[in-house]
């Protein structure tokens, strides 16, 4: 029996409502096309609110040496220099004029004495770079993307959730999704279509990520044909909340070791001095989060196995001006006023640096008339990504992802069409684990695979603990195939956590499969059997690709940076700096 199917038709097709997708609607928008935005949640419910800190951009206001060229330095060596260097190089140039666009839109920045955007430091940046409103940047930016976007010709649909893109001998045709509410089905055709879903942290238990954060996107786009790159650089940022249990993973930005935070371990030791002596706490978050973790199993961790943070020095005035968020969250959450005490801070998987490999310019895919943009693209934060340089990224190339869009539109040729058969064959795929019971659990296998990921591919890694994880890993992708959940479809949570542990599991494999090929230390990826950084694999990207249904792991030579961008790394400082210098 044929489902019935509430169709549409679109020439730029949105998946992922957060800023990446918001600023990729705007640019198709504006250019012309009939775009549609879908989104999982809520309009401005996206993970991009959960973003604190700032946006980084070398606007200069506060550090006048500051400019493009120190932020692509700073950016290529925080990604150990595995990184697209054209993606950094483009990233470094636009990020002050879209953080000025955003101004110019409503966003409401502090600001300097002399009414400037504020700017403050943050782990790895030469200079005071982060754009910020306090601690709420990320939910300034959706509430401004989301006005912007009612001036423009773009409709939002709520709470869907898409499970198949489908294509078009080989080009990107639509996608069919369902109504999380009742289980409605829809299938939007479109001529391009844009992937902006976000990460895949809710793959491991101890997150500052939400429920969204299932990596549905980027393994839609997988089983599509679009290639993976980097999935081995998991970031784990270095503060998250620790206690109580319940909130334990929670995100304490990085704005309060920005602020003047310090870190100390059971001892009263700072002890980033000697792990980094001349940026200590605001050492790149692989260092510090790498530091943490060595004192805890040195024996000098806090009471619930963490580090204490410290910022009681700055005064209670300053401290609830300047992380007001962070105040508040500690207070409701912990009963800990951090105007007057120290508290538990440890590592926690926070962003995903690969992702869907993509174009530096157009933010295209290998399957043509499919983009990618935001956290679910890799190639801009190579081996780790420095904080503030998310919300950068998702204005840079959520633009340049719609306007990527708007200009394959333009140079292609009629409608791709849309098979009926694959659609119905797609919906009773969906539809086949309602109202069935004896097969497995989706909360059992999710929890099955937050262990494996915790245990093989955590903060800490050996060859021999990731094939076992490997292994668990293909036995747990057998097993949700069997995924069955009672009652109808609607408001039916556990059918929805179906669909998200398969697209977690298709992303996990990978992320393994590139750790075990990555046979030495760089960024994120920590090899205990392997400790060094070795210069044969910062030639490389590790890129992954569904050939038969299978997973493949292949290596790509890392692109070569012309003569002139070679030039900045060897002044032997960063540019800014060697620039003021030569003034003086």
């Amino acid at each position: 029996m044929s489902e019935n199917i509430e169709r549409h038709a679109y020439d730029v097709l949105i998946i992922g409502s957060g800023g990446a997708g918001l600023r990729a609607a705007i640019a198709a928008a504006e250019g012309g096309a009939k775009v549609a935005v879908l989104g999982k949640s809520l309009l401005g419910k996206a993970h991009t609110v959960m973003a604190e800190g700032g946006v980084a951009a070398s606007l200069a206001n506060v550090d006048p040496a500051d400019g493009w060229e120190t932020h692509f330095y700073d950016t290529m060596r925080s990604g150990h220099f595995i990184n697209n260097y054209k993606m950094a190089e483009v990233f470094a140039k636009e990020a002050p004029a879209r953080v000025l666009e955003l101004e110019q839109w409503g966003a409401v920045f502090d600001r300097t004495p002399d009414g400037k955007i504020m700017q403050r430091p943050f782990g790895a940046h030469t200079f005071r770079r982060l754009a910020h409103v306090g601690d709420r940047t990320g939910m300034e930016l959706i509430r401004t993307l989301e006005q912007k976007i009612l001036t423009v010709n773009v409709d939002v649909f709520q709470e869907i959730t898409a499970t198949k893109i489908f294509t078009d001998n080989g080009r990107a045709a639509g996608a069919v999704a369902y109504y999380r509410e009742d289980g409605r089905f829809a299938l939007f055709s479109a001529k391009a279509i844009v992937i902006a879903t976000g990460g895949w942290g809710k793959a491991y238990k101890v997150t500052s990520n939400s429920w969204e954060s299932t990596g549905d996107g980027a393994a839609l786009a997988f089983r599509a044909g679009a290639e993976l790159v980097d999935m081995e650089m998991v970031q784990f940022h270095p503060t998250g909340m620790v206690w109580p249990p319940g909130v334990r993973g929670i995100l304490v930005t990085e704005g309060v070791r920005g602020e003047g935070g310090l870190l100390r371990n059971s001892e009263g030791e700072r002890f980033m001095e000697k792990y980094d002596p001349q940026r200590m706490e605001l050492s790149s978050r692989d260092v510090v989060a790498r530091s943490i973790y060595k004192e805890v199993q040195a024996g000098r961790g806090t009471p619930h196995g963490g580090a204490w943070l410290d910022i009681t020095h700055k005064g209670p005035e300053y401290i609830k001006r300047k992380l007001p968020g962070m105040y508040q969250q500690f207070m409701a959450l912990a009963d800990v006023d951090i105007t007057k005490t120290p508290f538990e801070v440890g590592p926690t998987i926070h962003y995903t640096m690969g992702g869907l490999r993509v174009d530096a310019l157009t933010c295209a895919t290998n399957v043509p008339g499919l983009f990618a943009a935001g956290e679910c693209a890799g190639g801009l934060h190579g081996a780790n990504r420095l904080g503030g340089n998310s919300l950068a990224d998702i204005l840079v190339f959520g633009k340049r992802a719609g306007d990527g869009a708007l200009e394959f539109l333009q140079g292609s040729e009629g409608t791709p069409k849309l098979d009926d058969a694959e659609v119905q064959q797609e919906i009773e795929r969906v539809l086949k684990p309602l109202g069935n019971e004896g097969g497995e659990n989706p909360y059992a296998v999710h929890e099955v695979l937050q262990e494996v990921m915790a245990e093989h591919a955590g903060i800490s890694r050996t060859g021999p603990s990731l094939e076992e994880g490997l292994q668990k890993m293909l036995e747990l992708k057998a097993r949700a195939e069997h995924m069955t959940v009672p009652g109808s479809r609607v408001f039916n949570p556990g059918w929805h956590a179906v669909q998200d542990v398969r697209n977690m599991i298709a992303l996990c494999e990978t992320i393994i499969r590139g750790a075990i090929e990555r046979k030495e230390s760089r960024g994120a990826q920590w090899r205990l059997d392997f400790a060094d950084e070795l210069d044969e694999y910062g030639k490389v990207n590790f890129v992954h690709k569904l050939e038969d249904g299978e997973a493949k792991t292949f290596s790509a030579p890392v692109s070569e940076m012309p003569t002139e961008l070679q030039e900045l790394f060897q002044l032997g400082a960063a540019p800014g700096i060697a620039k003021s210098a030569k003034k003086e």
